[in-house]
């Protein structure tokens, strides 16, 4: 158990070091929003190739935790959608694959904005 946190760490924090070093390093101005939009982009095309699961079965969370894990389940979803409902499910496959964890997000968001006092 000890080295799959680890190895969770690790690779969450790898993904985390190369976001940082491409805003600190780049010659251009690269934001944040740049930054989830390529991991996000990142992930789903890792995914599409196959490359994305091996990284998930090394780091665990460390892979699914970050937005490239995201982006992996929205192309998953896509691709079974596909095989399953044609078109249609390509369109609908990643909305469903990923319909849990935003509304989870979204319900823990809007309590968590109930129970807390703005500061400021």
């Amino acid at each position: 158990m000890v080295q799959e946190i680890l190895m969770a760490f690790l690779l969450g924090g790898t993904i985390c070091l190369i976001g940082q070093l491409i805003m600190d390093l780049t010659p251009f101005s690269v934001t944040p929003t740049h930054i989830l939009v390529g991991f996000l982009v990142g992930g789903a095309i890792l995914s599409a190739f196959g490359l994305y699961q091996p990284l998930i079965d090394l780091g665990g969370t460390g892979a699914t935790i970050p937005l490239s894990g995201f982006g992996h389940s929205l192309a998953q979803g896509a691709i079974e959608g596909g095989k399953s409902g044609g078109l249609l499910g390509v369109l609908g496959g990643g909305i469903e694959a990923t319909a849990a964890g935003v509304g989870a997000a979204i319900i823990f968001g809007y309590l968590v904005a109930v129970i807390s006092t703005p500061q400021g």
